[in-house]
């Protein structure tokens, strides 16, 4: 299959075809995602799944640089985003420096900068550099110890509006994506339907063009906590716990390795 294109999102979009994303962190399982999504993000996300921290902050535009190689290495297909990780995107020229480094390094399609209509400015700059940028609105998980945690935005009228000028206020300054994330369903559909840009969702309900899911949430691997918009399609861990507890099973009683698995003269 033909690799995939912002246009290609764009056609999408058009004509009403679901946008499918998903996290990774690494060429092993990008190479197993590229056939079955059109989007793969390397999320400041990784801090908590496979970091052990409680928060996105933390993660550095080294190890962003780091994963996103990875995941580039596994991809063919998929079009890939990489998370700026907090305050990397701080000012204009900061941001023009790091997503510049980003996106030469990399290989990917895009960055993804969260803020809302205050980073208009940067985007612009950014587009302006051939830079193309994914802006992160709605629930912000880099603003969360600010905000006071984890909030759904978009309730109200004056959250409704705010939400709402953020989307518009970024895609005329130039994002060519935008994710909006633990937003009410009636305004994330709204901002989907009042541009020509792809809309991806996370937490923000079933109307707009596409969905994005954190894999080692939606295959059952991250048992810390598990967000309301999040659908386990696997029991990864008991999976896993069980093949592992097998093994050392037959370590221990001695039925690994048979002859089957060993060299002869």
């Amino acid at each position: 299959m033909s690799k995939i294109t912002l246009s290609k999102l764009y056609e999408m979009k058009k004509s009403g075809e679901k946008i499918v994303m998903i996290t990774a962190y690494d060429a092993l399982f990008a190479k197993i995602f590229d056939d079955e999504v059109d989007m793969v993000l390397v999320g400041d996300s990784l801090n908590m799944s496979f970091g052990g921290h409680s928060e996105t902050l933390g993660a550095s535009v080294e190890q962003m640089i780091y994963h996103a190689r990875a995941v580039r290495r596994g991809l063919k297909r998929a079009y890939m985003v990489v998370d700026m990780p907090f305050c990397s995107c701080a000012t204009p020229e900061l941001a023009l420096q790091n997503c510049a480094k980003v996106y030469e390094s990399t290989g990917c399609d895009a960055v993804k900068i969260e803020g809302g209509a205050h980073m208009a400015d940067t985007v612009a700059l950014l587009n302006r550099n051939g830079i193309a940028v994914m802006s992160h609105i709605g629930l912000k998980p880099q603003f969360s110890r600010f905000m006071g945690g984890y909030k759904v935005s978009g309730r109200g009228e004056e959250g409704a509006r705010e939400v709402l000028s953020d989307a518009r206020t970024l895609t005329e300054a130039g994002a060519v994506l935008l994710l909006v994330e633990g937003t009410i369903r009636s305004v994330a559909n709204q901002v989907a339907l009042g541009t020509d840009v792809p809309v991806i969702g996370i937490g923000a309900g079933a109307g707009i063009d596409g969905q994005v899911l954190v894999w080692s949430d939606m295959c059952g691997f991250f048992t810390e906590f598990r967000p309301k918009f999040v659908k386990r399609y696997l029991d990864g861990a008991e999976l896993v716990k069980g093949a592992v507890r097998e093994y050392a099973r037959e370590v221990k009683e001695g039925g690994f390795p048979i002859e089957e698995f060993e060299y002869k003269q």
